[in-house]
């Protein structure tokens, strides 16, 4: 029965999702920048497309393939380079590929009629985001092609590419959709995951007291691995955490406080509708004592033009929305992180991750010491063993 169940069509799974906002390879980061915050997404994926003129039609030929997505924790990353750090705004008229991660199948395309099954093991494989076409009608498709005709060359609409288009399918998508049948996997969600043995005790930490910046790089490492980065105290005991989502919701300023401020402060920058006053003139005071001019007009520059905008997450997995950019307002949990304990059941958990909107918990004692993290990842692995080895062939 789970064999049939995990043999569903991955198009199952896309009815109803928004079709993804869309940049050129040639855009560069600032375009990037204001299709984010234009489009109110979470990211924004990037497509190369191959022209080649047919003699024998006289009808232009295009080949589009997704290549990757861009969030604003790939532009904040960018921006907190030391190379970057005093010279922001010429940073922002860099090439968009340059924050494009080279990692090789990170972005897999799917056909709609793809198994479930075939899915979740790109997933394993090191997948990150599965491209899936939107099945509409012959009559819709040519009515959106009409409106699509002749596109701004950085347009961030949903124009057609291959005469379709495309959603993102995420880890979260699939677990929910596993957690609405969770009984075709009897009696697996009744186990602890302690004894399920899916708790990873290779955590991303920073001490509380520790420079921001120095975390950039398991920032990066999490925001790849859709997990987290937790901030702890010498005494291992967990503290808050450091979201790519959190971030990924903030605008590009943030990067002034990730270079000036400790893991705790940016906790507390991160937290509300905005950062604390008295945080946001620390900042700028240590952007002046090192005389990292060019940050500190970006953030008067944001100051004096920022508008607020809003933050969709309908199908992005790092967790609900997040207070924290300077003139950007979402809503949302804070730097408070989502936990649970290692006798607790994956079912349990399961249903705490979906509600929380998060792709990862915090494993911890009574006394909120971390033990670890459990991933939708590793939750997937249990399943998949259920139907047996990677060789199971369904299409």
């Amino acid at each position: 029965m789970a064999r049939k169940f995990l043999a569903t069509e991955v198009s199952d799974l896309c009815v109803g999702k928004q079709p993804l906002s869309s940049l050129p390879a040639t855009a560069t980061v600032a375009d990037a920048v204001a299709a984010l915050k234009r489009s109110g997404d979470i990211n924004v994926s990037v497509w190369i497309c191959n022209h080649s003129d047919s003699t024998v039609t006289g009808n232009d030929v295009v080949s589009c393939k997704c290549i990757g997505k861009i969030c604003m924790v790939d532009v904040i990353a960018y921006l907190c380079k030391e190379e970057n750090q005093s010279r922001p705004f010429e940073a922002l008229q860099t090439s968009v590929l340059d924050l494009v991660p080279k990692v090789k199948g990170q972005i897999r395309h799917l056909e709609p009629n793809s198994s479930l099954l075939k899915a979740i093991d790109y997933i394993l494989e090191g997948a990150q985001n599965l491209v899936i076409p939107i099945q509409t009608t012959t009559t819709y498709n040519q009515r959106k092609q009409q409106l699509t005709t002749n596109p701004s060359p950085l347009s961030t609409t949903t124009a057609l590419h291959n005469g379709k288009e495309f959603c993102w399918l995420t880890r979260e998508d699939i677990i929910r959709f596993i957690l609405n049948s969770i009984r075709v996997f009897s009696p697996i969600h009744t186990f602890t995951i302690e004894s399920l043995n899916i708790i990873s005790t290779e955590t991303l930490t920073v001490h509380y007291g520790d420079p921001a910046i120095s975390a950039l790089p398991l920032i990066t490492h999490s925001h790849l691995n859709q997990t987290s980065v937790a901030v702890i105290n010498q005494d291992n005991t967990l503290i808050g955490e450091i979201s790519p989502f959190a971030l990924s919701c903030c605008d590009e300023t943030i990067a002034a406080a990730i270079t000036t401020l400790a893991a705790g402060d940016l906790m507390a920058y991160l937290d509300f509708i905005g950062p604390p006053e008295d945080l946001v003139h620390l900042v700028k005071m240590r952007l002046q004592e090192r005389n990292l001019t060019g940050m500190l007009d970006l953030m008067d520059d944001y100051y004096n033009t920022s508008s607020s905008s809003s933050c969709s997450s309908s199908d992005e997995e790092f967790g609900a929305g997040k207070n924290g950019g300077m003139g950007r307002s979402y809503p949302g949990r804070r730097s408070e992180a989502i936990v649970c304990n290692p006798w607790n059941t994956l079912m349990a958990v399961m249903v705490q991750m979906i509600a929380h909107r998060v792709s990862y918990a915090w494993v911890v004692k009574e006394d909120y010491g971390l033990v670890g993290i459990v991933t939708f990842t590793e939750i997937l692995r249990q399943f998949r063993s259920i139907v047996g080895s990677s060789n199971t062939k369904v299409q």
